[in-house]
């Protein structure tokens, strides 16, 4: 043990435990220390190792303080690093949980399964709906009571493989069957036969279960999910993002929106940017139908503008674009968190820019009412059994691989003069996608076949086919003919039937339109009207 001396501070080092000190006598020298010779110097020899040792023990002294200074330090910096790790990751979880809370969301009903049409595989089919609603933005904006009915809406379509894209723009003056629905909160709402689409949401209680189910209604496209927009969004997103870039061809001046814009480019964000996508009278022929390109540029300026590196790169940018996108949606259940969305987005930004086309619905003006439209047919038709069937408009794109046809098709049947109100008929379904035989039974019902039922579902098949027992040939070929089946899909039966009917078992080759084996179109209709997201050269005119 060291122990200091008070009055030299000097250090002693007494004997081990149990070890006695050593006492001498004046003069006497301690056992095997060696008698000095020359004069002074054993005063010099004490006196070396004496300043040696307390070198020593300044050094030692300083090291042990070192030591422990650097103790202190690590021991802090530890503490820090752990704060730090910490503070991220509550920071992480923060703005997790700030984005969850900003999103909206509702359960759509859909009613029964058997009567929506069939998907087309990976594909994803995303209703944007931008409603009219007034709700807090003041009189400026007009109607400031408006329910929010179904301004603007856009079917946004991405191929299984992702190569491409195709957003069909709906008017919300096109007349249409409106079907029974029921909104979120369980009020079933009365269909109507003939009504303006944009009715489809905010009307007598609609919500956008009932704007999804009329589109499905209206184009045979199955929808996998709905986004749902207001005014103030067009406004915080066009602003998160540092403005979006339009064109336009002539000098504008509209009354209704407020716009005031000069012939060329401008760069608008905030009230700027939702005036002139609700601009329609100062630019075409006036009306909602030269509103749409409006709209077509600025979202495709905006997927431009989201997608560069002046967004991507920047955290600010980034962060003002997620708080405000997830603050303006309303979404349906099935994409209602920020892990749903964040998927959805992936999927969306694999498309390339320059594959995704933008095209308007074919219509005519309503015989009935000049100020309403109607779908041209079969242009309309045409182009939704091209996305229904996952074909793309991109003329750029990959194109899809077309189905091959038989080898030797067989020309389609024609209907013999029969009665088939009494024809025994089952339908099942083999072609591996849900809800078949019910849509299938009911058109055929209508078709004369009054006893036409469905059976359970079959192993799956090829292609579609009618077996009849004997004596049922001539109704089988009637059958055949009403669904447009080529005379090979007529079968005798292996073996005979208890109940004695007819048996339609539907193959993989029924088309996206239910109960309707066809082929999908490689073209689309002429003169369609198309803007791509990547053409910067697009202007209102």
């Amino acid at each position: 043990m060291h122990e200091e001396q008070p009055e030299t501070g000097r250090y002693r080092v007494d004997p081990a435990p149990g070890v006695p000190r050593q006492r001498r006598r004046a003069g006497e020298r301690p056992t095997g220390v060696q008698e000095a010779t020359p004069a002074g110097a054993h005063t010099q020899a004490q006196a070396e190792p004496a300043a040696a040792g307390r070198r020593g023990s300044r050094r030692r002294a300083a090291t042990l303080a070192k030591r422990h200074r650097r103790r202190r330090v690590l021991k802090w910096t530890a503490g820090a690093g752990a704060l730090v790790m910490v503070a991220g990751c509550a920071g992480a979880y923060y703005l997790y949980r700030h984005f969850n809370d900003n999103i909206t969301s509702l359960k759509v009903q859909l009613g029964d399964e058997s009567e929506r049409p069939l998907g087309a595989g990976q594909a994803l089919n995303v209703l944007v709906i931008g409603t009219d609603s007034r709700e807090g933005l003041g009189r400026e904006y007009g109607d400031e009571g408006s329910a929010g009915h179904a301004d603007t809406t856009l079917l946004f379509h991405i191929a299984k493989d992702r190569s491409n894209a195709t957003v069909l723009s709906l008017p919300r003056d096109l007349m249409v069957p409106i079907p029974e629905c029921q909104n979120a909160e369980g009020k079933k709402i009365p269909g109507s036969a003939r009504d303006m689409f944009n009715s489809s949401l905010g009307q007598s209680g609609r919500d956008a279960g009932c704007t999804w189910k009329t589109v499905e209604k209206v184009t045979g496209i199955r929808v996998d999910h709905f986004v749902q927009v207001d005014f103030e969004a067009v406004k915080t997103l066009s602003t998160a993002v540092g403005g979006v870039e339009v064109c336009a061809a002539k000098d504008i001046n509209d009354s209704g929106s407020h716009l005031k814009m000069t012939k060329g480019r401008h760069v608008v964000q905030g009230e700027e940017a939702l005036a002139f996508v609700r601009t329609r009278h100062a630019v075409g022929q006036g009306g909602d139908l030269t509103r749409i390109p409006l709209q077509q540029q600025f979202i495709s300026s905006m997927i431009r503008k989201i997608k560069s590196d002046d967004t991507l790169t920047s955290p600010t940018k980034l962060y003002k674009l997620a708080d405000a996108a997830t603050k303006a949606l309303t979404v349906d259940s099935g994409i209602g968190s920020v892990d749903k969305l964040k998927d959805l987005a992936q999927d969306i930004s694999k498309v390339d820019t320059g594959n995704i086309t933008f095209t308007t619905v074919p219509v005519l003006d309503d015989p009935r009412d000049e100020n309403r439209l109607v779908l041209k047919q079969p242009d309309a038709g045409q182009l939704f059994a091209m996305v229904a069937g996952d074909r793309s408009l991109t003329e750029t794109a990959t194109p899809a691989p077309a189905a091959e046809a038989p080898a030797a098709a067989a020309p389609a049947v024609t209907a013999p003069a029969v009665d088939t109100k009494t024809t025994q008929l089952t339908v099942r379904n083999g072609s591996g996608k849900r809800g078949q035989s019910g849509p299938t039974a009911e058109k055929l019902r209508a078709k004369g076949f009054d006893r036409a039922a469905v059976g359970s579902d079959a192993p799956l098949a090829e292609t579609t086919t009618v077996t009849y027992p004997a004596g049922l040939e001539a109704e089988a070929r009637a059958l055949a003919a009403a669904l447009g089946l080529p005379g090979d899909a007529v079968r005798p039966a292996a073996k005979q039937d208890p109940k004695g009917g007819l048996l339609l078992v539907l193959g993989k080759d029924v088309s996206a339109a239910p109960g309707t084996p066809a082929a999908v179109p490689t073209e689309a209709p002429t003169d369609l009207q198309r803007v791509q997201a990547d053409d910067a050269d697009v202007c209102a005119k």
